[in-house]
């Protein structure tokens, strides 16, 4: 059968039907997280502000208490970043991502000599069992070089982050406290053996049903796994076929959503990192190459993004208000902004500021175009 022809509106409003930003969802924070197959999570609170945008009635404590009890877990995952993942997920997520942090261990600038030369078995030997308890990073390093006084710590400690499967424990990435970088084996922190064989279809499908319709270069963008294009010709005779405008085939899930193109996209606040955003090798259906590059080039810190009508408008921080007291949320916007578009984009913004600054007084938003 030839591929359906489908529009870049209509795989924008498909993915955020997925990804549960073109209808806020009434399901748990563990629900959530599992539907995306992961939140990334290299800034420990950005989860919070993705299921702020994305639930119905989300409150902090109820994430918090996921990675409290270890029913979730951050830890290095797709694309060698770390991920918010349920426990479940963290067990069967690590295996096939070993490929990528092997590679990054030959390409380390600092310490890719160093390693070449290390032999892994006897420096594992002795970090597994140390981090069946939790261990802070220069723990980590002090018990290394214990044993191997003739070796740098920090390269025997990235060459555990890459073998080991470590998991980042509370309170790290937990709302309203702080602390250092603490590891521990995610098999001791879950009671918990990782999976023995990987299940790559199946991990290819929940990006499908997640991030979908996607060609397998998205899939392999996601995942950071090359071989994915062959799973993904296998399960082609089960999969339904697209063709876009540019004449790309894209594959997809026969029962995922696929909204009305005209479906009204409200707008959305994202974190810094956010998967939606990051998960295809062509990201235009959220918005174009040179939208990026001008983003890109602002001056500041990495700010979260901005969806206006499905696609990115720009970026939003929130700074404390100097004059009036209180706190402004910032948004810089790449094209002009109707007076009812910039109502809507407010309202939303103080229902955020709601959530990550409760105790303050006044929120105000405010529109700053782009240079």
């Amino acid at each position: 059968m030839a591929p359906e022809p489908i529009g870049a509106r209509a795989l924008n409003r498909a993915t955020l039907a997925r990804q549960m930003l073109l209808e806020r969802a009434g399901v748990p924070a563990r629900e959530a997280v599992s539907r995306l197959v992961g939140m990334q999570a290299q800034e420990p609170l950005d989860p919070y502000v993705g299921l702020w945008s994305r639930l119905r009635g989300f409150r902090p404590a109820a994430l918090a208490a996921l990675l409290t009890e270890r029913e979730a877990v951050r830890i290095v995952l797709m694309r060698g970043t770390i991920h918010l993942v349920t426990a479940e997920d963290c067990l069967a997520l690590r295996p096939p991502v070993q490929p990528i942090l092997d590679r990054e261990l030959t390409v380390h600038q600092q310490y890719k000599d160093e390693l070449a030369t290390v032999d892994p078995g006897p420096v594992l030997e002795v970090a597994r069992p140390f981090l069946e308890k939790p261990r802070t990073i220069p723990e980590l390093r002090a018990e290394l070089a214990r044993h191997f006084p003739d070796r740098t710590p920090g390269a025997l400690a990235y060459l555990c982050r890459n073998h080991l499967p470590l998991v980042q424990v509370p309170p790290r990435g937990v709302w309203g406290q702080a602390r250092q970088v603490t590891l521990a084996d995610a098999e001791a922190w879950l009671g918990r053996p990782l999976a023995a064989r990987p299940d790559l279809e199946r991990i290819a499908l929940r990006y499908l049903a997640a991030f979908g319709p996607a060609t397998p270069a998205d899939l392999a963008a996601w995942s950071g796994l090359p071989s994915m294009r062959a799973v993904i010709e296998g399960l082609r005779p089960g999969l339904r076929a697209f063709r876009d405008e540019r004449g790309r085939e894209l594959l997809d899930v026969d029962d995922a959503p696929r909204p009305d193109p005209a479906t009204p996209a409200p707008p959305r606040f994202l974190p810094v990192y956010d998967n939606v955003l990051l998960s295809h090798a062509d990201r235009g259906r959220f918005g174009s190459d040179d939208d990026r590059r001008r983003l890109a080039a602002a001056p500041g810190r990495v700010r979260g993004s901005v969806l206006l009508d499905g696609t990115v408008l720009g970026t939003w921080g929130t700074e404390e208000d100097g004059a009036g007291g209180g706190v402004v949320l910032i948004v810089r916007h790449l094209r002009p902004v109707s007076a009812r578009a910039a109502r809507a984009l407010a309202a939303e913004g103080r229902r955020l500021m709601r959530m990550t600054h409760p105790g303050d007084g006044a929120r105000d938003v405010r529109m700053v175009p782009v240079d």
